[in-house]
């Protein structure tokens, strides 16, 4: 039960990360969902109901099953190879990363990033609401 909770925990954490705009945090959520395979590897195995794989007594019916456990070690190394490519994708690409959000736009139209946009400004960079009219006309 443990087990399935951790997995369950796991895997939300990781859904969560992967569905934000920022690369970074795609990559944390494919990291929290590579965890989450892992356990559950693990737990499919049957670790929690039998002894070390390799012991003393090579009794089939109280040693646990050695191959998830090798899965899980191939799965380890796949995934670490896969998250450092994804972050130098990251860093290489974040110079042309379109994700920025609109009210950054509107923040750097503004010409002052500390400022605070008032909800007009927001609503216009969102294309929410219309351009003001000019001031000499009515």
């Amino acid at each position: 039960m443990t087990l399935a909770l951790i997995v369950g925990v796991l895997v939300a954490g990781g859904v969560y990360l992967v569905l934000q705009r920022e690369m970074l945090r795609i990559v944390f959520g494919f990291i929290l969902l590579s965890h989450a395979v892992n356990v559950l590897i693990f737990a499919a195995g049957g670790a929690d109901r039998r002894n070390q794989p390799l012991g003393d007594d090579p009794d089939p019916l109280i040693t646990a099953d050695p191959l998830p456990q090798a899965f899980v070690l191939t799965a380890i190394v796949i995934a670490l190879a896969i998250t450092i490519y994804m972050l130098t994708l990251a860093i290489v690409g974040r110079k042309d990363d379109d994700t920025a959000d609109r009210s950054d736009t509107a923040r750097a139209d503004h010409g002052a990033i500390e400022d605070p946009l008032d909800i007009d400004e927001i609503a216009r960079a969102h294309g929410l609401a219309p351009e003001p009219a000019p001031r000499g006309e009515a």
